[in-house]
């Protein structure tokens, strides 16, 4: 068995560790075509060529799960991953992007409480293959192969979880992460805000009433 982590976009990062903890490999596919379909399915086609049958994998996550998703090709790419695991493994689990960077610690935001300003994307992406190489020793070539390997480390840490390894032999940031995978009802939900009343000010409940009085004929 191997753990597997894919990072699906038009440059798919792939990157293989083993039960060992050592690193097997990575690379990168490159969806190639003349239009956004035939390219989509290059990545499915080389995901589902790359992978095992018992392979442990984890794959990213929508972008609309953290934020909201612009690119619908890149969705494309997303389906195409899941759907060669499936077909392969027929199991996967995934991670958010924001759960991807909180398991090596990477914050988007930078600043003090109340003047907090969002980090530019690639300097984000930066930070993450820095923090891929503080955590393990290694360093990514790109920043979709650092993604994949965030990932890989994911799947193998929710397997050990899974069978019987302390959850304390974590940070407690890459905790949350595993709990969360493991059991969503563990993670908390923001408090949603009170729905905006549509009363009139100053009036009376029953002054909205639209219920109809029994003189009142029905126009439909």
């Amino acid at each position: 068995m191997r753990h597997i982590g894919i990072d699906p976009a038009t440059h798919t990062g792939f990157v293989v560790i083993g039960t060992d903890g050592a690193l097997i490999g990575w690379t990168e596919f490159v969806g190639k075509g003349d239009t956004a379909p035939a390219r989509i399915n290059m990545i499915l086609n080389e995901v589902y060529r790359h992978l095992k049958s018992d392979d442990n994998v984890c794959i990213e996550g929508f972008a609309m799960e953290a934020k909201f998703d612009t690119n619908k090709v890149s969705t494309g790419y997303n389906w195409a991953a899941r759907l060669a695991t499936d077909r392969k493994v027929g199991t996967f689990i995934s991670a958010t992007p924001n759960q991807l960077k909180k398991f090596v610690n990477v914050e988007e935001w930078e600043g003090e409480p109340g003047s907090k300003v969002r980090l530019e994307s690639k300097e984000v992406k930066r930070r993450v293959i820095a923090a891929v190489e503080e955590h393990w020793g290694v360093k990514p070539r790109t920043e979709n192969i650092a993604d994949a390997y965030v990932l890989a480390r994911i799947a193998e840490t929710v397997y050990d979880v899974k069978r019987g390894q302390a959850l304390s032999c974590y940070p407690k940031y890459q905790q949350e992460v595993i709990m969360a995978i493991i059991d969503p009802s563990t993670v908390k939900k923001p408090k949603k805000p009170k729905p905006k009343t549509s009363k009139r000010r100053g009036k009376p409940a029953a002054a909205d009433s639209h219920t109809h009085l029994a003189e009142q004929p029905f126009l439909f």
